[in-house]
């Protein structure tokens, strides 16, 4: 608009200038010819780049900004229903853009989930199917044979950065970060490192920078015997000097300022607010002049990560410190005038956390009457928020019901940007244009999930439908239990979602076609993994 209303002034200005009086005696034309032919020529010259400004603005895609939570549960934002948490960003966006209602993550935990954002495969055919540790650091590895969102962009002339935790191949590894199309890394490489917000280091693409922790905070740090756990004072062992999120928020916007001229894809799958409880005591004072009732989290017995005095006030401020940075994203893209033409995406990898000692999810009311939390396939542990905004292009206060799935954004991003490169073959996703323009689409033929961890799960999505598998891993930590029957195990539980929203009734019996048909897909989106077998799929 801004171009639009410069080049009509132009236009004005140089009719104005051309104007020739009717009548002029030599002298004057003479006094007056090169006065005038200058600002003739200037006024050429500024509209000659005006056009070329606005033919460049017209021609360079979209930034693309897709910030992903760790950990954060449907209704954990306000624009979602949480009465709580303070997301006053995030709301922002989601008045801005389009708020999905049905959005599920790529699985019920970190490394797969995120194995499905990169690569647009579902659980059943990607190539990371649960988490799985590499010594002696990081997870196992995606190959370089698998074509991840970040390569398809780099081919499309975008520059690439990660800010984060990676959680898809080792420091150097085929699965890195740097060797899967991101230009610039700068966070945790390995998932178990990033359980400490207060580390000793952090990776810089392929290098380790030293932080000001000294000592580190472990993320599964535990009182000495013999702790007086009641007294406060105890607990400043558990606070470092360098807070990692703040570095990679930094990073962040660094990325977006070096890269403001040329079109950048920013992935910013924040470690907030995984576990462990850590935040720094500004952003946890305003939660604590609440006074909420909060008995502290001590790790006297069992697993479990770092004790905190206040563990309500301490969750609620790492997720409205997420905030923060997603309003400074918002903000600096703002200020270099890149907004109108940036597409922000906001997501979260899976629901929120099943420790409840450590974050009390009924306190938060953090999926509301959703069945299930993390690591579950149940709707609480795969159902999570998505927010896309995009000034002129996705309609602002907008609800969509869409049935959306991580393997989607590959097709939708490439859609988006105007890319002529195809969906590359075995992408699951459908592409989301028409709905984030406002326009409807005809649904989804399906959508499916596995998990092998968690005791073995299956999930299929049919509209309204959702056929659900349970027990189909071999139980290996109790040898005292009974086998169960195959033919049990492979029994699938139906709930229709649109009547029972919280999966309490199974109606299989009722609807034995539709059963049918969820046992033939689950059969047929399975494909045996090596590295990830489902015990009951595969050897039955």
């Amino acid at each position: 608009m801004a171009a639009t209303s410069c080049n009509s002034a132009l236009w004005n200005d140089k009719a104005r200038l051309m104007a020739v009086p009717a009548k002029h005696s030599p002298t004057d034309i003479q006094k007056d010819s090169p006065m005038r032919f200058t600002r003739l020529a200037l006024t050429t010259l500024m509209l000659t780049l005006v056009v070329v400004t606005s033919t460049a603005n017209a021609a360079r895609k979209p930034n693309i900004v897709f910030i992903m939570a760790d950990d954060l549960g449907f209704a954990e934002l306000g624009c979602y229903g949480q009465k709580k948490i303070r997301t006053p960003n995030i709301d922002r966006l989601a008045r801005d853009g389009m708020k999905f209602t049905r959005n599920y993550a790529g699985n019920a935990v970190c490394a797969p989930s995120r194995c499905v954002l990169m690569t647009g495969k579902h659980p059943g055919h990607a190539w990371i199917r649960s988490n799985r540790e590499a010594k002696p650091e990081g997870q196992a590895p995606i190959p370089t044979t698998e074509v991840t969102i970040a390569e398809l962009l780099k081919k499309d002339g975008y520059t690439t950065g990660a800010f984060g935790k990676w959680g898809l191949g080792p420091p150097g590894s085929e699965g890195g970060p740097l060797q899967q199309g991101f230009d610039r890394f700068f966070g945790y490489n390995c998932q178990r490192h990033a359980h400490s917000y207060y580390p000793s280091y952090l990776w810089d693409d392929d290098r380790k920078i030293p932080l000001k922790n000294n000592p580190p905070v472990g993320g599964h740090a535990r009182f000495p015997q013999d702790t007086d756990t009641t007294n406060p004072g105890n607990y400043a062992r558990f606070k470092g000097q360098d807070y990692a999120p703040d570095r990679i928020a930094a990073q962040a916007l660094e990325f977006i300022k070096t890269n403001k001229d040329k079109p950048f894809f920013l992935y910013y799958p924040s470690v907030i607010p995984h576990l462990a409880l850590h935040v720094p005591d500004e952003a946890l004072q305003p939660y604590l002049d609440l006074k909420w009732d909060d008995p502290p989290f001590t790790k006297l017995t069992g697993g479990g990560y770092t004790p905190h005095f206040t563990p309500r006030a301490a969750y609620a401020a790492m997720i409205t410190r997420l905030d923060t940075y997603v309003g400074r994203i918002l903000s600096l893209l703002e200020q270099l005038g890149l907004d109108d033409n940036t597409i922000v995406v906001f997501t979260s990898d899976n629901g929120t956390t099943h420790l409840k000692r450590e974050v009390d999810y009924d306190f938060f009311d953090s999926v509301k009457s959703l069945r299930g939390l993390k690591g579950s396939l149940y709707e609480g542990g795969v159902r999570v928020p998505l927010i896309v905004k995009w000034p002129g292009h996705v309609p602002s206060k907008t609800v969509s019901n869409f049935v959306t799935g991580f393997e989607d954004w590959i097709p939708t991003l490439l859609g988006l940007t105007g890319s002529r490169q195809p969906v590359p073959k075995g992408v699951d996703g459908v592409s989301l244009v028409a709905t984030l323009n406002g326009n409807k689409q005809p649904p989804r033929n399906f959508l499916y999930r596995e998990f092998p961890s968690y005791g073995g799960q299956q999930a299929v999505w049919l509209g309204n439908w959702k056929g659900v598998r349970q027990r189909l891993a071999r139980q290996r930590n109790n040898k005292n239990a009974k086998p169960i029957n195959n033919a049990i195990r492979l029994r699938i539980e139906l709930y229709n979602l649109h009547d029972d929203i919280g999966e309490t009734k199974n109606v299989a019996n009722q609807h034995p076609d539709i059963v049918a048909r969820m046992k033939e897909l689950m059969t047929a989106q399975h494909t045996r993994s090596r590295l990830f077998p489902i015990q009951a799929l595969d050897n039955p």
